[in-house]
């Protein structure tokens, strides 16, 4: 494990939840965040500018470079969308795909875009939506999804029965996908080409804590946020009467488990290897920051985002 010192930078929002790099022209090395007032945002990469580029109308959370340079959101509240950062705030937001199979998603989260253009993405729930991601949490009810938007729109679901699918990274070569499933403490991973194909395993299981978004990072290895420790309250509860589950998220927030304040994320090789393990002690911060729900490694920099604060972070390797 090796702890090291956070570089916040803040912004004009809270809940800064992903992050994405950008990769050439203007935007090369600048940050990408998106907020809970559906602003996204976008950070030098010194953190000394920060500049408003689009408004969603909803809640981004997942961001990704399309091929053609632009964002692609995953908005909790509008499903899938494309944001030209280049255009402007006014009209720069185009709808990609808020249904599956007809029916409006709860909870878009997270996605991954492989080189044809074919876009993976995680619906964290069918029962409900992200401000009541502790009720889906809780009461574990294993209806998160892995899903795939083909060049041709269309949209087919790989992976169901997810507890709590949240991020999402393809490896390198493109010959597996992978999905953090949150309530489990892995990373499932589904093969795509070679022997293995269409076998699922697990990258890494038996996490130190919960799973949010993962990413590849440009050393190739696989990202992940661990949000907050193990709690060994709630797994209880996963495991007890769908009667006590629902019972716990009724009764007021401040009296329900809450997640422990903790920066940490870990990066896995394609054999899920062990090879980073980022560990913060947010109380020795100068500036205060904790659980981290973003990660992308790039040139040697980890940045990351927050679902809790109103910054994006970054840490050199």
């Amino acid at each position: 494990m090796t702890t090291r010192t956070l570089a916040v930078h803040p912004v004009p929002g809270p809940g800064a939840e992903d992050v994405v790099v950008g990769l050439s022209g203007p935007d090369e090395g600048a940050v990408f965040t998106g907020t809970e007032d559906g602003s996204i945002f976008r950070v030098s990469h010194d953190g000394a500018s920060v500049d408003l580029v689009a408004r969603t109308q909803g809640r981004p959370l997942g961001l990704e470079i399309d091929l053609d340079g632009r964002l692609l959101v995953c908005d909790a509240h509008r499903g899938l969308l494309r944001v030209d950062t280049r255009a402007g705030v006014a009209g720069a937001v185009e709808a990609v795909t808020g249904e599956i199979d007809g029916t409006a998603m709860k909870f878009c989260n997270n996605a991954a875009i492989a080189s044809d253009g074919t876009v993976w993405f995680s619906d964290s729930s069918t029962k409900f939506g992200i401000e009541r991601w502790k009720d889906d949490f809780v009461q574990n009810t294993r209806t998160g999804r892995l899903c795939r938007l083909d060049p041709d729109g269309t949209v087919t679901v790989v992976i169901d029965g997810l507890a709590f699918a949240n991020g999402v990274a393809l490896s390198k070569d493109e010959s597996y996908v992978c999905v953090a499933e949150t309530g489990g403490r892995t990373v499932v991973r589904r093969w795509l080409t070679g022997n293995r194909k269409g076998m699922r395993d697990l990258l890494c299981s038996d996490l130190p804590g919960y799973p949010d978004n993962i990413a590849r990072g440009s050393d190739g290895l696989i990202w992940v946020t661990i949000a907050s420790p193990r709690d060994p309250v709630v797994e209880r509860l996963q495991t007890s009467p769908l009667k006590v589950r629902k019972l716990v998220t009724k009764i007021p927030d401040r009296f329900q488990p809450q997640p422990k304040k903790t920066v940490r994320v870990q990066a896995y090789d394609d054999e899920g290897r062990l090879v980073h393990d980022i560990d913060v002690d947010p109380a020795q911060q100068v500036t205060p920051y904790h659980m981290v729900t973003g990660v992308r490694e790039h040139e040697g920099r980890v940045w990351m985002g927050s679902l809790h604060e109103s910054a994006i972070a970054v840490v050199n390797l």
